[in-house]
């Protein structure tokens, strides 16, 4: 399977078979991390790496990925750069990316919710770059997908539950926090467990829908692969026989006024659902259920401490899950191999 030069923007742009690739070699390469065969396959090349918004986990798996196989991974802030942008002159996306093709191996553009002004702004770019770009673009989290979490997630399920996800069933839940949180890894998360064959349950209060768009692929996807998906705002309901529980916050579709983010607004409406919290209660409810969560996690009010920290939790292995998943896919993009 060849997959050199494919853009990662979304786990749902890959066939099924192309997203197996990228978990098969990760699953090799952290069993062999430091004698694989292909550790050396980016050799003398170079990442660039295009952050927006900054991170933790993202900049770190990602320049450890790079280093491990042999190549560099450039850190790079558009405040440091003469870009062009909707009030200032400057460099277009088009001469950028070409010229950006011409350095470095791939291009990696992390850009979430505050630094744009509308939803869907951030994938606009990503797929502009894309057009004119001859590298690959590689999504390092934007403002609808997060392709490399949502990979690392399904990693890190498949070491508990299996390879095959039928009859499984997984609850993502709102939860809710001061944060004020783009539908990223979210949204990824039904796309790619529904696509593998997982009961998927949707919660949340009312007034906090997701993606239409991305909830109709939901409902695809799960019928392709005689699954469930299905919407409920009742808690009991929802976390009841639940074999995964995924509780994060997402902002509300009214987040964007008068074209930049409503922060305070979003922070304090959340507030106003304290119940909306994962705890022991709703646990035990569960099919004695695992905890995922794409951190950073909003202790005390996503979820509480005991069960962010418990035996069923599993955030830092599918954190860890994320250097492997990313060498994956910068060995069979933009490697030679």
């Amino acid at each position: 399977m060849n997959l050199h030069g494919k853009d990662l923007i979304c786990t749902q742009d890959w066939e099924i078979e192309e997203l197996e690739a990228v978990l098969s070699l990760a699953e090799e390469m952290k069993a062999h991390r430091y004698d694989h065969l292909y550790n050396n396959c980016l050799n003398r090349k170079t990442f660039f790496m295009f952050f927006y918004n900054p991170s933790v986990r993202t900049r770190q798996s990602f320049e450890c990925a790079a280093t491990e196989l042999g190549g560099h991974a450039q850190f790079l802030e558009p405040k440091a750069m003469r870009l062009k942008t909707a009030t200032t002159p400057g460099e277009t996306v088009e001469d950028a990316a070409q010229v950006m093709s011409r350095y470095a191996c791939g291009i990696g553009i992390r850009i979430l919710e505050d630094k744009i002004s509308a939803y869907g702004e951030g994938e606009a770019l990503l797929r502009e770059y894309a057009k004119w770009a001859s590298v690959p673009i590689i999504s390092m989290a934007h403002d609808k997908y997060h392709p490399c979490q949502g990979l690392a997630d399904v990693m890190g399920l498949r070491a508990h539950l299996g390879r095959d996800f039928r009859g499984k069933r997984l609850l993502q839940v709102w939860g809710h926090g001061a944060l004020v949180r783009s539908w990223c890894s979210v949204q990824e998360s039904l796309l790619i467990n529904t696509r593998l064959g997982m009961d998927v349950t949707l919660s949340y209060p009312v007034g906090y829908d997701l993606d239409p768009g991305v909830i109709a692929a939901c409902e695809e996807n799960a019928r392709r692969a005689r699954g469930r998906f299905e919407i409920t705002h009742d808690q009991k309901k929802a976390y009841k026989g639940a074999d995964v529980v995924y509780s994060r916050n997402w902002m509300s579709p009214q987040a964007y006024r008068e074209g930049q983010l409503d922060k305070k607004g979003e922070s304090e409406r959340a507030m106003g659902y304290r119940d909306w919290i994962c705890d022991r209660e709703k646990m035990a409810l569960t099919n004695d259920a695992l905890f995922i969560h794409p951190m950073p996690v909003d202790r005390g009010h996503e979820v509480t401490a005991e069960i962010a920290s418990g035996p069923r939790s599993i955030i830092y292995e599918v954190a860890e899950n994320r250097l492997h998943i990313q060498k994956a896919i910068l060995a069979l993009t933009m490697g030679e191999i």
